[in-house]
């Protein structure tokens, strides 16, 4: 299976909310903002606690890259009417599973000192 189709597999999963069938190797890492998560069996247990957090949300994809071995794609999550995060994630692959994800995005507000003067 090309690593398109693969990511493209994530994406449809997700969307329709299963996520016990997502196509993640054993060994499966997800770095995002909030830290690593190692395992797929972690991985799986803590979506499975916090479905409210990670089900029903639509994805718009606007742009990707597609390689032998990993890929990026920048996409916008929705979730309800009020709920949008733009995203870049890379996916690296291991036997026609995706191995690892490290996941770009802001969970917050920017701290006073980090703020540009006008």
């Amino acid at each position: 299976m090309k690593t398109k189709e693969i990511v493209l597999t994530w994406f449809r999963k997700w969307e329709q909310g299963d996520f016990i069938n997502l196509p993640l190797s054993t060994g499966f890492e997800h770095t995002s903002p909030f830290g690593t998560i190692r395992g797929k069996a972690t991985y799986i247990d803590l979506v499975e606690k916090n479905r409210d957090k990670f089900l029903g949300q639509s994805f718009l994809l606007h742009d990707s890259f597609f390689g032998d071995e990993k890929a990026c794609v920048r996409y916008t999550a929705t979730q309800g009417e009020d709920y949008n995060l733009e995203v870049s994630e890379w996916y690296y692959f291991k036997e026609e599973l995706i191995d690892k994800v490290i996941a770009y995005y802001h969970i917050g507000g920017i701290r006073e000192e980090r703020k540009l003067r006008q």
